[in-house]
């Protein structure tokens, strides 16, 4: 087996960190690999001659080259940002991701460089995943992609994407262990102090920070639900409150929403609970019983599912100590 060849595409505003990132980390797992063992070839690329990432940094960059692996790193986005213009300025970009993934090499994108991959073409009919916080966005501008708000990394036929910043390092940790072996991924990650056994990015998720609909029908539905939080389910009852029909209901808030009102009101529940296992002495069953659920053995399989961390584990990590 050979040295993989990695190449990192770099253009005007692109975190440095997250040019940087991937390659450290590959770095220091060829050290833990030794050298008799084949390590990775990484190289930062641009179709440009010069390039400043974020903050002004000037990036040492070679022209694109033929590699295993291109990995696209993320931009600064922020909410009012023209994302049009933002992405209009790298078409050239946008054409090396699109000449290196005709070839049937792997690409990978870091955050919200999905929206390269996007405009790329590569998303479309495949599973993908950004920072949660624009994954409501990359479905809107890439209607025929699948979009997996709550995982980690997505790998779908050879494209790879990933969640926020520090997510580049479960998707960099795997590429270790699939070269490298799990022996040294598992070494790689103690030395650098990291969780390599992550699996979901809802625990991270602030839902202050997301979009809220206005004042429309879901939003008074949503609205209702969460003021009757830990009360039992009832579908009809809640269409009465509203004067229409379950169906229509059901129909509406989907339109509106893109998920029926019983699953809003799961992830609802379990944003509280979130919030009462950080900040409060109760038991899981307390909390549980705080949020609708008098069986704790459901809800501790709910808040699994959405999470990927038990009630108990997830107080253990993010138990606020302030």
């Amino acid at each position: 087996m050979s040295a993989l060849r990695v190449g990192v595409l770099a253009y005007p505003g692109c975190f440095a960190s997250e040019v940087f990132g991937v390659p450290d980390l590959l770095t220091m797992a060829a050290h833990v690999a030794g050298p008799h063992r084949p390590g990775f070839e990484v190289s930062v690329v641009s179709p440009r001659r010069r390039v400043a990432a974020s903050g002004g940094v000037a990036l040492a960059v070679t022209a694109p080259r033929e590699v295993d692996v291109l990995v696209v790193p993320g931009f600064e986005l922020l909410p009012g940002l023209d994302l049009d213009a933002r992405l209009a300025a790298l078409t050239a970009e946008v054409a090396v991701v699109r000449a290196h993934a005709a070839t049937g090499a792997a690409v990978v994108s870091i955050c919200v460089g999905a929206f390269l991959l996007a405009e790329a073409g590569l998303l479309h009919g495949r599973q993908a995943t950004t920072a949660w916080l624009f994954a409501g966005e990359l479905a809107r501008r890439c209607p025929g992609a699948d979009v997996r708000p709550d995982r980690l990394v997505v790998t779908d036929r050879g494209v790879t994407t990933t969640a926020a910043f520090s997510a580049m390092y479960d998707f960099a940790l795997g590429l270790i262990r699939r070269h490298s072996g799990s022996g040294v991924a598992r070494t790689t990650a103690r030395m650098a102090l990291l969780d390599d056994a992550r699996s979901s990015q809802t625990p991270y998720v602030d839902a202050r920070l997301l979009p809220r609909p206005g004042d429309g029908f879901a939003r008074r539905v949503m609205r209702e639900l969460d003021q009757n939080l830990a009360a039992r389910y009832d579908l009809a009852a809640l269409a009465a409150v509203f004067n229409v029909s379950t169906r229509t209901l059901l129909r509406r808030f989907a339109e509106e929403t893109g998920q029926s009102p019983l699953a809003y009101l799961q992830a609802a529940r379990v944003r509280r609970a979130r919030h009462l296992l950080e900040t409060t002495d109760r038991t899981v069953a307390g909390v549980a019983a705080a949020v609708g659920y008098r069986d704790p053995g459901t809800f501790a399989a709910l808040f699994a599912r959405h999470t990927g961390q038990r009630p108990r584990d997830y107080r253990a990590a993010f138990r606020r100590r302030d």
